[in-house]
């Protein structure tokens, strides 16, 4: 074994799933309280304390109080050191969501108590079951008014089809909200002020056979109704079962407010106890150990200018095995060289901290001059073997986009190709011409509002939009056995390449699809590419 190991072995790398407004990332910014790692928290409304959380770092996730981003944040609590990946929430920004998720090896899924399980948990939900990773409940907004408890553990049973355990249970909601029962440790635990969440709050447990102080403390109807509930719990709940936790089939849950810190520490050493070091990763030489293998690494975002003053690139990869040093040199594999990383970082939103050392299972970020793409392995000079590839999805929505001004054609270009190999927009051009017009695709239509707002604020270059009827987008995956220029199509189908120049097809209807195929004998149209 390697002396790196027992730093491995420290780590934990999760991602952080919901459905927009859950309370994910403020939650994120609790987890950054208790760690130590900021000294005041902020939310992401910004009303009660007129601070952004850290996590959102976008001049329009400020402004619209969302995260269109996933963002990456590391600290240290009880020995472990935390490699949080917070993802934006909002289905139109999924797919960055979708790659995040290749990077983490577990998932706390945030559920808001007055919803239940809603659309976009759903979506994110089989992304992590395709991937067979551990997920962790924490139902959040105990501070407001909540459904039945009982009915929130059943709505996620149901509709995710993962069996539920609860490790603590909440005594009542809104300004009811007593605090949470302990099942392990049989006692009520209850918070004092946290200023409105902005600090670590103090807690105070009373043990359940304690019934004088108990009922003296939340009240007679509050303790009935405890013993009810835990009596109907031990009765029909699941038992905890670690090995079917891990396997991805048992959800432990734990329930709080992370607005007002009720709760979030108790989930985090639950979560800690339970999660794994770091996993192992699949390659095309079979399965590399973290802690057995030399470094390596995979590439699963790339984000222009993090650092507008500099207009840097950041691509930020995974440290899949071993132990980085940012003297050594490595092999960029899908690059064909051996090179130094340049900058290595590990960043705290839009905060740096240049990095000498890290270890499988963190997540860093590296200077790139546009070399990288996203799915892009990296190992030690005399290995050449590539993880698997992270799927690019389908787009949904298409527009032509022109700029305003014509003197501002290189920067436009520039700014629309970075944004692009960032992975939140693909681009396009007509088969047998320059990028004279561009089509952009999507797979949500707010990816459009925020590449209108990041070219005016970044590049400073104004856009149309010219919305396009197309919906269906086919890459052809036998093109060196077709000739494009001869494709018999349908009247709603057009022509166009990516900027690898690999040729494509778009169309209004589902059923050109099948027709185009008729038509062409032998042609192979695929859904989506994997880089």
């Amino acid at each position: 074994m390697n002396d790196y190991t027992e730093e491995i072995n420290r780590r934990r790398t999760f991602a952080i799933i919901s459905h927009p407004d859950a309370g994910k990332t403020t939650l994120t910014e609790k987890f950054l309280l208790y760690g130590g790692a900021i000294n005041l928290a902020g939310s992401v409304k910004g009303k009660a304390t007129a601070r952004h959380a850290v996590s959102d770092w976008m001049e329009i996730e400020k402004e619209r109080g969302i995260s269109v981003t996933s963002s990456v944040l590391q600290f240290e609590y009880g020995g472990y050191c935390i490699n949080i990946l917070d993802t934006p929430g909002h289905q139109d920004f999924s797919e960055d969501t979708y790659r995040t998720l290749m990077a983490a090896d577990s998932a706390v899924m945030v559920i808001d108590a007055s919803k239940g399980v809603e659309a976009q948990t759903r979506k994110l939900f089989k992304v992590c079951v395709m991937r067979k990773i551990p997920i962790f409940t924490f139902i959040n907004k105990l501070d407001r008014d909540a459904n039945d408890t009982f009915d929130l553990l059943d709505d996620i049973e149901k509709e995710l089809g993962i069996a539920t355990c609860p490790l603590n249970w909440p005594i009542g909601s809104g300004k009811e909200f007593k605090g949470v029962y302990d099942r392990e440790n049989k006692c009520v635990i209850s918070y004092s002020d946290t200023e409105k969440g902005t600090k670590e709050g103090t807690a105070t447990e009373i043990m359940l056979e304690n019934q004088a102080d108990l009922r003296q403390a939340i009240g007679d109807n509050a303790v009935d109704r405890l013993l009810e509930e835990m009596d109907l719990l031990d009765g029909a709940g699941a038992e905890f079962d670690l090995d079917a936790v891990r396997a991805g089939n048992l959800t432990p849950v734990c329930f709080g407010s992370a607005l007002t810190n009720f709760g979030v520490e108790i989930f985090l050493k639950h979560f800690l106890k339970m999660t794994t070091t770091p996993l192992p990763r699949r390659s095309d030489i079979g399965l590399i150990e973290p802690g057995e293998n030399q470094f390596s690494a995979f590439v699963f975002k790339i984000q222009a200018n993090m650092n507008r003053a500099h207009r840097d690139r950041i691509a930020f990869m995974r440290i899949c095995s071993g132990r980085f040093d940012a003297q050594m040199e490595v092999r960029h594999v899908q690059g064909g060289r051996v090179m130094r990383l340049s900058q290595p970082q590990q960043i705290m939103a839009d905060d740096r901290k240049i990095l000498s050392e890290a270890y499988a299972g963190d997540i860093i970020g590296v200077f790139d001059p546009g070399i990288f793409s996203i799915g892009d392995t990296l190992c030690m000079p005399k290995e050449k073997f590539q993880y698997e590839g992270i799927p690019t999805f389908a787009p949904e929505h298409f527009a032509r986009v022109r700029q305003m001004d014509t003197m501002k054609r290189k920067q436009f270009v520039k700014g629309i190709e970075q944004i692009a190999q960032e992975g939140a927009i693909q681009i396009f051009q007509e088969f047998n011409t320059g990028l004279e017009e561009i089509i952009v695709g999507v797979v949500g239509v707010l990816q459009f509002d925020v590449l209108k707002y990041r070219l005016e604020n970044e590049y400073n270059v104004e856009i149309r939009l010219e919305n396009l009827p197309y919906e269906h987008i086919r890459w052809i995956e036998n093109k060196d056995e077709v000739d494009i220029g001869r494709l018999s199509g349908t009247s709603d189908m057009k022509k166009v390449k990516d900027m690898k120049g690999n040729p494509l097809l778009l169309f209004v209807n589902s059923w050109s699809i099948g027709m185009t195929l008729d038509r062409n004998k032998g042609l192979v149209l695929t859904e989506f590419s994997r880089n």
